[in-house]
């Protein structure tokens, strides 16, 4: 699992291998600042992300998620 901060955001990027399967999707959360430091605001829970998409890795589930990721906090800034 990928663990990043981007800006005030914190992202975790993994990929989970499908059942009985050698292919793996990306799954992304998202959490935002809190101002409770036990306590983490996930403003995009953990969940499946390219969706229409399997990856033939691990690393490559991971850095799609990351892609997908950064396109989500950026729109977010841009509101």
């Amino acid at each position: 699992m990928l663990t990043e901060t981007i800006g005030d955001y914190e992202i975790e990027c993994s990929g989970i291998q499908l059942p009985d399967s050698e292919d793996w999707v990306a799954n992304l959360a998202i959490y935002a600042p809190s101002t409770n430091p036990m306590h983490r605001n996930d403003i995009f829970p953990s969940q499946r992300v390219a969706v229409d998409v399997v990856f033939s890795s691990e690393r490559e589930a991971e850095a799609e998620a990351r892609v997908v990721a950064i396109s989500m906090i950026e729109d977010r800034r841009k509101e």
